[in-house]
């Protein structure tokens, strides 16, 4: 057939060509094989250099069949072919303007050409689909190989990059499709399908995931304006939107080049249309669809995120067709709404120049996202703080809406997600880094301005108030009395008998003013009859004046009256308010009083208005101050939680309200120095980066200023700080030390303050010294090159003695030494002074000086001076006795000085003074424990310092031949096994130091021990609180040194512990017992009930400190974890903030040692479920629920199930039912465990008739519904159905049950009537007595070994405890004497 007669239509697939559809319709004759291909596209390039682009009308077959075997011929062949047709359509797209211009053209030619251009259009894009499809499937195996030269590798190969080639032949058909070729069809309409030839191919570009690449970035451009100008000259907007729509659905690399698309569209070619269109189809999606398509939310969401920050004006309008989705399920887009109102309250709807229309729609965006802080989501509500960060970032939050949003923040705070608390910390940080208010935000320091500017604003109202009532309008008063005074004038008009008489002369002898003010006081006083009748003689007598002369005869008498007394009561009113009160007649007062009066009135409106601005600026700082206060008692106590982004968020947070001079701020900066500590490093890492922010850069004009600053910081953060603060700080100046981050001005200052060459106060120079001491860790040279000056400075003899200074000097020195015990590889001897050294005789003097005065702050610096001396002295004993042997003979002078003086006096015992006994006492305590810690460190360390110097002086002078004599290895396993008993032998040493020699015979501290117990075993007679807690503290430290002496005293320290009446002294014991329980295990073990007892003590004191040793013990493994462990559980619910802190820290400790806290929860729940001993439900319930949240293994959640189901047998009470109940409702329950209770269900089922047992099974069941998969619902409505059914039948299907509980009841009566009782702190784990059981439990082999008395089911952590070893009043025969070795394999004993 001729070109000219067929017509060539644009296929739906490549196949439609080979088949015959209609009249005239192309079809493809022939499909070249392979091997002729060549030379047919050779042909074809000839008959283009004769015919041009109209060649393809003879040739199209061969373009076709490259296209059938594309996937087989020969790549050269597949780039040849691509060129020519790209030189083909180029060519052609040359011709094309020529030809439409034409106005004589054929109708014959124009088919022609129409049907070479969609022949050529249809080859060139069909190809290059083709070579994309290959690139695109050769990329994702190219993901296998991987390799930076890829890219490389392939060019090499092929010689042909298609990513490069791809955006020519774009270029190319977006230059095709701006000719005006609607002309070369009919009508001038262009077939749909050759608009969906050219953009398809944009769209099949696009799903390609590597178009988002930045090498791709050419490509997308091309891709971008060739859908622009379809879009623009072909009216493809509807099916652009819905291909956008189709592959935001399904293609989700999309959204940010589709993104950036629009955006060009409706910025570059004007198609702002196209927005209102996507969002459209995007509003009318389903939220149900979406919530189960969460690909197609995401990649909506993403887009609408995104084209948001684009074109946020475009899409301000279609905003109303997306409302629907913020109550949709689908999170991510009610996310994506939120952020594209964001964006148009921050580019669009912000200034203060906004229309109303404008404004409201803001507001309605800001109540929305406010709105939303509280959506059911957390990714919601992170989302919506995030987005109020960035508009008080760029401060487009009106103010009147800075509360509100504050107060949102503060309340997410306690928010149950991480996430939200989090973007909370940070919005805050914002508003205090945005604040309109100042740069330092004090509540305290607001307070009394705002006060004063209040009662300023309360005063200028009050006056404006009064000049307002004075000052009222003439005009408005008159008109109030008009009606009035009308009916009173028609009266006497009408009836003028009944005027009053007015006496003449009264009138006669005043002048018309006069008159004028009389009659303006009485309308003014209502009394209207009066004023008439005064202005009709008025009239009379002065009918000359004004405004008496009769202006207007022709009036009716009554209106001359009124007009009359209208310009006397409105006239002179008005002449008032002129200056000065000038007397001016009324009609000119009228006139000029505005031009006076009104720019008065104005400034002081102004000033009002000025007041009120200042006041309510004042109250919303002070507003926000308090809210900034609230917000930093909820975030110190996130300072410690497990996560570490949320952790560094939270000091930040405290940097930036200390740096805005918050007064509690100081109090977070010192909350957050135990981090310091942490063991993750980024945690540390930013306490420091805190503290050298804060610290480090102060400000200053000079080094000097700024030295001072940092001092002066340092300084306030010693203020009241307890000794772990002060490590901490310390531990933090180490580091910046050694780093060399301290300037050489700080120390320089440092030690002109402590020497007093720089003016200061006593505190300020004893925190200098502490500073010193604290550098002195990380250098020690800063004091050892001065050591002389810091004695001098604090040890030196003035009156009265400065003991604090003196404490904090010894600590100093003391940081030069190494306190650490040497090493065996050590090769150099400890770092020592001698005896002589003036250092220990100015510790000995000022020790023994003070001895005799009762001053508070010698005791902790005795010890301060003796711990110092025994860590810097060469024999530290010799220096420590003389100080002792100095203290005893003051007190034997002072005591016989009184037996002399009561010689004549009836006393015949003398007395001595009791702060020199607790003097006496303490030192010698505290010379006890530091002569034991130097034996066993220094002492020890040089003994295996000197061995280790010996045996290798020994090796290095052995003959050669002695060396190779024996292998190397037996010579290094004797030499292993020589140093281990070498090291036996030396602590066998030190050991028979401390038991045979310490507090033995005629040594020093033997000598105080009569004293001491003489003490400590009559508290009647020595009741003094201070001595009891120093002597009582001593005896704790004697009783570190030897076993048989602890072992002697323990009865004595215990019972102390129990009955002493003071808190100190029982908290000074439970440390010294707990050191004890470490040093000697075995003897403190009997005890230990004793221990636990101590968390139940009344005083918070006593229990924090027991919780705190406990805590030590157990994690340690000092002590075995029993069933009592359920008193630290008490602690939970400790109405000290600090107590349930520190039990919470405990189990979360306890929590990483493996099963421990899951195989102590039968017995805690044992213990505090007794009615006897136990706790109330609300407690029970709150502790139990803390506990429970550790147990996260599905195989301990079963088991426990178990238990609990069984536990109901043996349960005495409705509460014990109660509380297992609930245990089980605050498991996770699984399937299994569903199972495990269907199995035990007869164990609980008799039970459900209590309400609340009834619904605490529920409730776990419906935590399991929740989660559960289709096949096991039926189970679960099964056991459902068994309850609700046990829980209708109430007592009818329990009656037999109860009546044999009935009989079996009088059996319990004889074992709860025995002598043994459980007590609260040390009482058996569990009193559910079951008399069927009572058999089986005889026949166990546990149960063997224990009295016949207790026939109850209880747990192995209680085999230990007993009634009895609670009472502190133990006889000789009632102390334990069986000591059991801490063995963590057995955790029972047979009874003594």
């Amino acid at each position: 057939m001729p070109p000219q007669l067929y017509e060539f239509h644009l296929p739906l697939s490549p196949e439609d060509l080979l088949k015959s559809g209609g009249v005239n319709q192309y079809v493809v004759q022939e499909v070249v094989s392979i091997r002729h291909l060549p030379t047919q596209l050779k042909a074809f390039q000839a008959a283009f250099r004769a015919q041009g682009p109209l060649a393809i009308l003879e040739h199209f077959d061969t373009v076709y069949s490259i296209l059938h075997h594309f996937r087989s011929i020969d790549p050269g062949l597949k780039e040849d072919a691509l060129e020519f047709l790209t030189k083909v359509v180029s060519h052609h797209s040359q011709e094309l303007p020529a030809i439409l211009d034409d106005a004589a053209l054929s109708a014959s030619d124009r088919s022609a050409h129409l049907n070479a251009l969609k022949m050529n259009c249809y080859a060139l894009i069909r190809l290059l689909e083709s070579f994309e499809t290959v690139a695109s499937q050769k990329s994702l195996m190219d993901l296998d190989v991987g390799g930076k030269n890829k890219k490389s590798r392939s060019k090499a190969a092929h010689g042909f990059d298609w990513e490069e080639e791809r955006q020519p032949i774009l270029q190319l058909l977006t230059q095709l499709l701006q000719l005006d070729i609607r002309h070369l069809w009919n009508h001038s309409v262009i077939e749909e399908e050759f608009v969906s030839l050219v953009t398809g191919c944009c769209y099949r570009l696009l799903e390609n995931p590597t178009i988002t690449h930045q090498r791709n970035r050419p490509t997308r451009e091309a891709v971008t304006h060739l859908l622009g100008v379809a879009l623009t000259r072909y009216n493809h907007m509807l099916s652009a939107t819905v291909k956008i729509i189709q592959m935001l659905q399904h293609f989700e690399h999309l959204a940010p080049v589709l993104v950036a698309a629009v955006s060009l569209w409706v910025t570059d070619y004007g198609m702002k249309s196209i927005v209102g269109e996507i969002v459209r189809e995007i509003g009318q999606k389903c939220p149900q669809e979406l919530s189960r398509d969460a690909l197609g939310a995401k990649g909506f969401a993403s887009f609408l995120t995104e084209l948001a920050e684009r074109v946020p004006a475009t899409l301000l309008s279609s905003m109303c067709m997306l409302l629907d989705h913020l109550d949709g399920e689908n999170y991510m887009m009610r996310n994506a709404v939120l952020a594209a109102m964001t964006e148009m309250v921050l580019q669009v709807l912000h200034g203060d120049h906004l229309e109303e229309a404008a404004r409201e729609t803001r507001d309605q965006f800001l109540d929305t996202l406010q709105a939303h802080g509280h959506d059911v989501s957390s990714f919601v509500r992170s989302r919506v703080l995030q987005l109020f960060t960035r508009i008080v970032q760029q401060k487009a939050l009106p103010l009147t809406r800075f509360q509100a949003v504050v107060a949102l923040a503060v309340g997410r705070l306690a928010d149950k997600s991480v996430l939200v608390c989090k973007n909370a910390i940070q919005l805050l940080a914002s508003f205090l880094a945005n604040n309109p208010f100042s740069c330092k935000l004090s509540d305290t320091d607001l307070a009394g301005p705002l006060q004063k500017e209040t009662q300023k604003l309360q005063e200028m109202r009050a006056q404006r108030q009064s000049a307002a009532a004075a000052l009222v309008e003439p005009e408005e008063e008159w008109e109030a009395m008009l009606p009035e005074l009308k009916s009173t004038l028609q009266q006497l008009l009408e009836h003028p008998q009944e005027e009053e008489e007015i006496p003449e002369e009264s009138a006669v002898a005043e002048t018309a003013e006069e008159v004028k003010g009389h009659i303006r006081q009485l309308l003014a006083k209502a009394r209207y009859k009066q004023a008439v009748i005064l202005a009709r003689a008025a009239t009379g007598h002065f009918p000359e004046s004004d405004p008496f002369r009769q202006t207007e005869p022709e009036g009716s008498e009554e209106t001359r009256f009124l007009n009359l007394l209208g310009i006397i009561f409105k006239g002179p009113a008005a002449s008032t308010q002129g200056c000065n009160g000038s007397k001016v007649p009324g009609q000119t007062v009228a006139t000029d009083t505005p031009s006076v009066s009104e720019p008065e009135g104005c400034g002081g409106s102004d000033e009002l208005v000025k007041q009120e601005m200042l006041v309510q600026y004042l109250q919303d700082a002070y507003s926000f101050s308090r809210k900034i206060s609230e917000a930093i008692g909820i975030i110190s106590k996130m300072m410690y939680e497990n996560t570490t982004t949320v952790v560094q968020e939270v000091i930040e947070f405290f940097v930036m309200v200390f740096q805005f001079g918050v007064p509690q701020a100081l109090f977070g900066v010192r909350r957050m120095l135990p981090l310091v500590w942490s063991k993750e490093p980024g945690v540390r890492e930013a306490v420091l980066n805190a503290y050298r922010q804060l610290y480090l850069s102060p400000k200053g004009d000079s080094a000097r200023a700024r030295a001072q600053a940092l001092i002066q910081n340092l300084s306030l953060l010693l203020v009241d700080a307890s000794v772990g603060t002060i490590q901490c700080l310390e531990e933090i100046l180490c580091e910046f030390v050694q780093k060399d981050e301290l300037k050489p001005a700080v120390t320089q200052l440092l030690w002109e303050r402590a020497t007093e060459k720089v003016p200061c106060s006593a505190l300020e120079r004893c925190s200098s010294v502490m500073l010193l001491g604290m550098l002195a860790r990380g250098k020690p040279e800063i004091v050892g090159s001065n050591l002389d000056t810091l004695v001098s400075i604090g040890l030196d003899r003035k009156s009265p003695p400065d003991y604090r200074l003196a404490q904090q000097v010894c600590q100093a020195i003391a940081n030069i030494s190494d306190r650490r015990k040497p090493s065996l590889g050590r090769r150099h001897p400890p770092f020592r002074l001698p005896q002589e050294h003036g250092l220990f005789e100015r510790l000995r003097d000022m020790v023994t000086a003070g001895f005799a005065h009762p001053d508070p702050l010698w005791i902790p610096f005795k010890e301060a001076a003796v711990s110092l001396t025994y860590q810097l002295a060469e024999g530290p004993e010799v220096i420590c006795a003389q100080m002792l042997q100095g203290c005893a003979r003051q007190a034997l002078e002072k005591l016989e000085d009184k037996s002399f003086s009561q010689e004549d006096s009836r006393q015949t015992v003398p007395m001595l003074p009791t702060f020199l006994l607790m003097h006496l006492l303490s030192l010698a305590g505290d010379i006890a424990l530091q002569q034991l810690v130097h034996l066993e460190q220094a002492v020890s360390g040089e003994l295996c310092r000197r061995r280790v110097l010996q045996e290798e002086q020994a090796h290095k002078t052995k003959e050669p031949k002695e060396k190779n004599s024996g292998s190397e290895t037996t010579m290094e396993e004797e030499l292993g096994l020589t140093g281990a008993t070498a090291d036996d032998t030396e602590a066998e040493l030190i050991r028979g130091i401390c038991e045979l020699e310490l507090l033995e015979g005629k040594q020093v501290l033997a000598a105080f021990v009569p004293l001491l117990l003489k003490v400590c075993n009559n508290p009647g007679l020595y009741s003094n609180a201070d001595l009891c807690a120093a002597a009582s503290l001593a005896l704790g430290k004697f009783c570190m040194i030897s076993t048989t002496f602890c072992d002697s005293q323990l009865r004595l320290l215990f019972t102390m512990l129990e009955k002493s009446s003071l808190p100190t002294v029982r908290s000074n014991l439970m440390v010294a017992t707990g050191d004890l329980a470490i040093r000697f295990p075995n003897l403190v073990d009997p005890w230990t009930p004793h221990l636990y007892a101590r968390l139940r003590d009344p005083a918070k004191q006593v229990r924090k400190t027991a919780g705190l040793v406990m805590t030590h013990l157990i994690l340690k493994d000092m002590v075995k974890v029993k069933g009592q462990v359920s008193e630290m559980a008490v602690l939970l619910v400790d109405p000290e903030p600090q107590i349930a802190a520190l039990a919470r820290n405990f189990f979360n400790e306890l929590a990483h040692k493996g099963n421990a806290i899951y195989n102590l929860l039968p017995d805690i729940i044992s213990r505090l479920s007794d009615p006897e001993g136990g706790v109330e439900e609300e407690p029970f319930r709150t502790i139990m629920k803390q506990l429970l949240a550790y147990i996260t293994k599905d195989k301990q959640n079963e088991s426990l199930v178990e238990k609990l189901c069984q536990r109901f047998r043996t349960a005495r009470t409705d509460r014990q039912h109660r509380d297992l109940a609930y245990c089980v409702s605050q498991l996770p329950l699984t399937e299994r465990g569903l199972h495990k209770m269907l199995d035990n269900f007869n164990c609980f089922g008799d039970k459900l008739s209590d309400e609340s047992i009834f619904s605490a099974f529920l409730a776990a069941v419906g935590k399991l519904r929740r989660g559960a998969k289709p096949e096991g619902r039926a189970t679960i409505d099964e056991f459902e159905q068994k309850l609700r059914a046990c829980h209708t039948r109430g007592l009818d299907a329990t009656e037999a049950p109860e009546h044999r509980s009935q009989r079996a009841a009088p059996v319990e009566k004889p074992h709860t009537g025995s002598g043994w009782q459980p007590v609260a702190s040390v009482g058996s784990d569990s009193d559910f007595l079951t008399p069927e059981l009572r058999r089986t439990t005889r026949r166990l082999p546990r149960t063997q070994q224990r009295t016949k008395k207790k026939p109850k089911i209880v747990f192995s952590s209680d085999d230990e405890s007993s009634g009895e070893e609670l009472s502190a009043e133990m006889t000789e025969d009632e102390t334990p004497r069986k000591t059991t070795p801490i063995r963590r394999a057995s955790a029972r004993r047979p009874r003594s």
